[in-house]
């Protein structure tokens, strides 16, 4: 059989370390940590019901510069979106996740918002994202990279709008990786977003949107069920 590219890159970090494959038994131990890695310690202050899990994302979310809409349900999102864009002065004209729940909301009934699905480009303002999973410890939003999540989206536009479901908010980094393994294969790239981008490098002057996008907000939508590995409801 030919050596797959995999195996090459493997077959050299093994003539660099001056050994060969694992023995089984070392090998059947790592499959599996891989297919049940070990528990932590999780800070008890995410160790909430369900609602108390949501409004402690929240609040870390606003603690670290991002802002945040409440919204009953799907349908309400594409007017969550036009307020916060009229209350900012920002443009209508929005960068769209290919997402299924970000496009099918009825984009139609705030007609002066102009959508563009797909990838965002340098020149666009502002974009909305479909969001995988809320972590409450910190208010950190865990946004894998894929088809119908462009990472582009959360990088180039100076404002980043996120549609993120109450239902994806969990409690601890371990449980959101927990929904990420249950959904399939890992994506090429996650990003764990915690407010928008600052740097407070130059002579400790914080600065919003140094390396991203300088606004973060996020539309949580509902009080869906504690995310246990259903649908990416948005």
């Amino acid at each position: 059989m030919p050596e797959t590219r995999r195996d090459t890159v493997l077959n050299a970090i093994r003539r660099g370390l001056r050994r060969g494959p694992l023995p089984e038994d070392q090998a059947g131990m790592l499959r599996a940590r891989l297919a049940h890695p070990p528990r932590h310690l999780i800070p008890a202050r995410s160790r909430l019901p369900h609602a108390g899990q949501v409004a402690l994302f929240a609040r870390n979310l606003e603690a670290t510069f991002g802002s945040v809409a409440f919204v009953d349900h799907p349908a309400d999102v594409p007017a969550a979106v036009a307020d916060y864009l009229s209350a900012q002065n920002l443009p209508a004209e929005l960068a769209v996740s290919p997402h299924p729940e970000i496009t099918g909301l009825p984009w139609a009934s705030r007609p002066l918002l102009s959508l563009r699905v797909g990838r965002a480009e340098a020149s666009d303002a502002v974009s909305v994202q479909h969001g995988f999973a809320g972590i409450a410890e910190t208010g950190t939003l865990m946004l894998p990279s894929g088809p119908d999540r462009p990472t582009t989206l959360n990088l180039l536009p100076d404002t980043e709008i996120v549609v993120l479901a109450a239902g994806r908010i969990v409690g601890a980094y371990e449980e959101a990786w927990d929904l990420l393994r249950a959904a399939g294969p890992m994506p090429r790239n996650v990003m764990l977003v915690t407010g928008p981008s600052r740097s407070a490098d130059i002579e400790q002057t914080l600065e919003l949107g140094a390396h991203g996008p300088r606004r973060l907000h996020v539309v949580i939508v509902g009080e869906a069920t504690a995310a246990d590995g259903g649908t990416e409801a948005a």
